[in-house]
């Protein structure tokens, strides 16, 4: 059978060869067209499509919609600050009557619009639409949250059920905005936060609003990403209905863990340092082991200039065993 794969340039990457602070890529359209045509010789050696120009990633976007506030140091990855200070701030949460209208998503947004201005075929997106619930009640209010489950389990319930409404507003109003009203389809939840919470935990407090974000998304196959499940949460991924499990760099399961234990299908990622610490024989055993546990897709990118030799081996590999 096949193995899929996926491949791209990361945004240090694009930072590194461009010489482009990666705070710029986060807003300026010029520096975003200058850091991905600086990729292209790269891509054409490796017999890939260059990346198109785009808004750096960016997770914070719905929260940034509430009025959380969200630094970008010069050179770095941008630090959002808890919004909520105290647990009675709960009780007075509302969602904001224009989803669009905080500082930061217009200043996006004009970035976008300038961006495609210049070249139409970019990407186009400002940021995630969507964050799990959990990651979406601990960006508001910190670690603080974890200890409010035990603390004060009835505003533990009103935060997640905030975190899923608003959620759920901002991914309406983005979409509205850029494509048209949210469409039936695969749908990606990423919830790295998730595996904070102890397993028997999951049914109360992540199962039932997970659930909820999935319909409200209208999701017909659901993808789901969490980055520190241990293997006694796998379970409930068959209560989530979830239709594929990204662990991405979960550092609590191994791939046979995940082959062996998840209820469902799976994705498979070679990670930056695995890169960087294999040789390239040594990164095409690693993938043919990978896609000997039968994953849905494997992932991998590249980060440095130096793996080129690597990431070649990788894609020669990947090539042959989808069948390319």
């Amino acid at each position: 059978m096949p193995t899929n794969y996926s491949f791209g340039f990361s945004e240090s990457l694009l930072s590194s060869v461009s010489g482009i602070p990666m705070d710029a890529l986060h807003h300026d359209p010029d520096a975003m067209i200058r850091a991905a045509e600086s990729v292209r010789p790269i891509a054409e050696r490796l017999g890939v499509a260059p990346p198109r120009p785009h808004l750096a990633g960016f997770c914070y976007t719905p929260v940034a919609a509430l009025g959380a506030k969200i630094v970008f140091p010069r050179g770095s990855e941008p630090k959002v600050y808890p919004l909520i200070q105290t647990p009675q701030q709960i009780d007075h949460l509302k969602e904001p009557e224009d989803y669009l209208a905080a500082d930061l998503i217009q200043q996006r947004l004009a970035a976008l619009s300038r961006l495609k201005q210049l070249c139409p075929t970019a990407g186009n997106h400002i940021g995630h639409s969507v964050e799990g619930p959990v990651t979406t009640a601990m960006l508001l209010m910190g670690q603080d949250f974890l200890l409010l489950l035990y603390d004060d389990p009835k505003r533990a319930h009103a935060l997640l059920d905030f975190s899923v409404r608003s959620a759920l507003g901002y991914a309406r109003a983005i979409s509205m905005k850029l494509s048209g009203a949210i469409k039936s389809g695969v749908v990606g939840v990423p919830d790295d936060f998730s595996g904070m919470l102890p397993p028997e935990l999951f049914p109360e407090f992540v199962v039932p609003y997970t659930n909820n974000l999935f319909e409200g998304l209208q999701a017909t196959e659901r993808h789901y990403h969490s980055e520190l499940l241990h293997n006694e949460h796998l379970p409930y991924l068959k209560d989530m209905k979830i239709d594929r499990f990204d662990p991405s760099t979960d550092q609590y399961l191994t791939p046979e863990q995940v082959a062996e234990d998840s209820p469902c299908r799976f994705m498979l990622r070679i990670h930056a340092w695995e890169v960087q610490d294999m040789s390239p024989n040594e990164l095409v055993q690693y993938y043919k082991r990978l896609a000997s546990l039968k994953p849905d897709l494997i992932g991998f990118s590249m980060w440095r200039v130096a793996d080129e030799p690597k990431v070649r081996a990788l894609l020669e590999v990947a090539r042959e065993l989808k069948g390319e």
